[in-house]
Formats: structure tokens, sequence, C-alpha cells
């Protein structure tokens, strides 16, 4: 494997659909919001008791009211990418309406124009206004959107989620949708029904034939693997204790990122941020051999954005290292056999309505605090999804990165995915 030393701070530099999640064209995500409006409306489907509450704190609350009434009437003055028409709801009722709706689906198959985040479509225009940015950063709005993707979840986690999974043109087992998922090289039972799989979230977090992913140089304690299959977004050397990580340029800031645990062993030292395609593997794995020191889930947001980033038609998927610092996500920290490793911190990010980050163990046993694992040993998943993942390292403990690590490609273009347990980085 090449290697090159760790390289000057650097990200991809453009990440507009980051992993495959929403289509990279706005017409047919245009589309496919005007077809759903018009299902969930002709459905008219009561309202699951979690879309009464949510409808009822946008009521009851003056200033939440005051929010979600202007993020939809601020849409008319946000620019609209040519040719794809009038894709912007009409109020949060009509968002209430359409997002009932989607809690009773799974995700259809697209050859081109994957929907793998439905809300995160709704809401993608009125979140980039000025009042969906402070909307949807507040604590009791995201509180109520835990409790909305409980409900999803439970429903993807339901046998009656399988309903996808078939080989019809929108199914995920038609010939394309195998091609592009390398279901092959998965486990599955193709005498049982559904390939043996028990849900849409059992499908989701498929794993890999026995051998497929190796773990590179298993003996050697100076090698770091990649603890998910991801593609790079970004390298950053000499991080600070607190930065500005609101800004364009998105530094990453110890403090908020590690929600105040451990910062000071961290500071100056190396940040490495990947995101994670909607086809590809979604369990991680540890980086290294070591014992875990402590494991913690940071409730946070979930359709944040950077308001620095300005208005993109293509949601919160440029604003990876602010997500990072603010979303939802889960802290593994973990004491490396080698003493010049020493503590890391692997952070699983989720995104939008990839959030659900779980602590679990190859067996399937919840991971513990002072547990051992080896290098490549599973150390959790996203339940459906998970679009990016942080390592944190003290400094002077990269020697060099490999040369598959480095951010490169543009327009979110997965030009180079990293494979799960393969070769990250070299320590010093």
């Amino acid at each position: 494997m090449n290697k090159t030393s760790v390289p000057a701070d650097r990200t991809q530099t453009r990440t507009s659909r980051l992993g495959g999640w929403l289509p990279g064209d706005p017409q047919p995500l245009g589309a496919w919001l005007g077809a759903t409006v018009v299902r969930a409306e002709q459905a008219g489907a009561p309202f699951h008791p979690v879309i009464v509450e949510f409808q009822a704190l946008i009521e009851n609350d003056p200033v939440l009211f005051m929010y979600f009434t202007e993020m939809f009437a601020q849409q008319s003055v946000l620019p609209v990418p040519p040719g794809s028409g009038d894709i912007k709801l009409a109020n949060y009722h009509q968002m209430l309406v359409v997002i009932n709706h989607v809690l009773g689906t799974a995700p259809t198959w697209d050859a081109n124009d994957l929907v793998g985040l439905p809300i995160d479509a709704i809401l993608e225009y009125p979140m980039a206004t000025p009042a969906g940015l402070a909307a949807l950063a507040t604590p009791k709005v995201n509180a109520m959107l835990r409790q909305v993707l409980a409900v999803w979840t439970s429903f993807l986690d339901s046998p009656a989620s399988r309903y996808v999974l078939n080989d019809t043109n929108s199914g995920w087992f038609n010939p394309a949708a195998r091609r592009a998922l390398q279901l092959d090289q998965f486990q599955t039972d193709p005498a049982a029904p559904y390939l043996g799989f028990r849900s849409w979230n059992d499908f989701f977090i498929r794993e890999f034939k026995p051998g497929l992913r190796p773990v590179a140089r298993p003996g050697d304690d100076q090698a770091i693997v990649s603890a998910c299959e991801a593609q790079p977004y970004s390298i950053r050397t000499h991080v600070k204790k607190t930065d500005t990580f609101w800004v364009k340029a998105q530094p990453y800031s110890l403090q908020h990122l590690l929600a105040g645990h451990h910062v000071d062993e961290f500071v100056g030292g190396t940040i490495y941020q990947a995101f994670l395609s909607a086809k590809n593997y979604h369990r991680w794995h540890s980086p290294v051999s070591g014992t875990i020191v402590q494991l913690e889930q940071i409730a946070g947001t979930y359709y944040a954005e950077a308001a620095s980033e300005g208005f993109d038609a293509f949601g919160p998927k440029n604003s990876q290292g602010y997500l990072a610092h603010v979303a939802t996500r889960a802290l593994i920290f973990i004491q490396a056999d080698n003493p010049v490793i020493g503590l890391l911190c692997l952070v699983p990010v989720g995104m939008a309505e990839v959030s659900s980050c779980r602590f679990r163990d190859g067996a399937g046993e919840p991971l513990r605090v002072g547990q051992h694992v080896n290098k490549g040993d599973q150390v959790g998943y996203f339940q459906f999804g998970g679009s990016s993942h942080c390592l944190v390292f003290r400094p002077n403990v990269i020697g060099n990165f490999a040369a598959q690590a480095l951010p490169h490609g543009e327009n979110g273009v997965d030009s180079c995915v990293v494979p799960v347990k393969s070769l990250l980085a070299t320590a010093a």
C-alpha cells in the first residue's frame, strides 16, 4: 500500500448529494416530492399520535409557530435550481401530512434517483431559510424529531417494512440494484423469503461474507485501519480545543465535537472524517486493538446545516464538519494497546434520518466499557444509515496516511471509497 506523509489540512471541496442519499439532479427530487404529496393527501390518513404531538408543539409555542410559519413563507426568496420545477411545500401542515405518510413507508430503489432520505427531501428548502436554520437547531424541535424518527425506525425494524425487498423495478433485489449494491458480496439466504432479512433495517445493516474485508496487517499495532466503508472528506491537523466550527471553513472544535470528554488529550492532534454511501456497508469496526474506555450517546440536531454554506438546494451535506459538532452522534473512546497511539475516539455522526447509533459487538451484544477489542472487530452500526464518522487522534500519533485516505474528487462522486478494515494510517 502506498503511503504519504500527513498532508496539510484538506477537505473535499464540493459534497452535494454526498454518498447518493438524494438525487444529484433536482428535477427527479421535485417529481418525487410532488408525487408523495399527492399520495399523502389522497390517502387522508389520520395523524399518528407522534405527529399530533408535533403539531401541538408547533402551534402552542409562539416562537416555534413563528419559525414554522416563516420557514415556508421564506422559501419564495430562495433560488430554484434550473429545471427543478416547483418542489416547495406550502406550509407546516402540509409538511406534517407528508411526514405522517412517510412513517409507514420504506425507501424504494431507483437506479438513478434514489430518495434515501425522504424527510430530508421534504425539508430541503424550508431548512435552508433563516427561520428554518433557527427552528431546526432548537432543542425542543430536535427532541420532537427524535420521537418522530423513533416511530419510523420501529416500522423499519418490523417485517412490514420488507415490502420493498423484491425484484420489481422499485425493489432492492432487482438486477440493477443487486449490481449497484454488490449484493453477492453480502450474507443472504437465497432459499428464504426476502433472502432471509427480517426487516428493512436488517437488510440495511447486512454483513459481508466472511473474508471479503480482511483486516490490514492484523499483527502490526502500528497499522490503523478504516473504521467504516467510507469516502474521505477531511483531514485536519493541529486541531484546537475550541474553534469557530460554524464558519465557512468549518474547523474542528474539540470541546464541542467530543462534548467535553477527554478534550485536553487531543488538543493539537489530527481528525480524519469520511462519509458513507447509501448503498454501502453501515457497520463500524475498531481501527486499533485496545480497550473501550468510554461510550457516550450525544443527543443533537437532525436537520441542521451550516448557515455559512449559504443556500444549498442539496441540503446539509456540505456541512459535514459543522454537523460533527451539533448532530446526533456517538463517542467511542478506545485506549490502544500501542502506547504511541494511546487514547483515540471514533465518532459516528448521524445526519437527517440516518442517525440511530447502536453500540454492538460482532456477536450482537452491547459493547461494554472495559471490553477489549481487536483491530477490525465490530463496535456498532448505524440503524438505517449513518452518514459520516470522525477518528480523533492525539498529537504526534499519525506518521503517514495511506494514499487512499486522502480527500479528493468533487461533486460528491464516490471516487475513493476506503474499504472497511483496510489500511488507513500508520502510527509515528
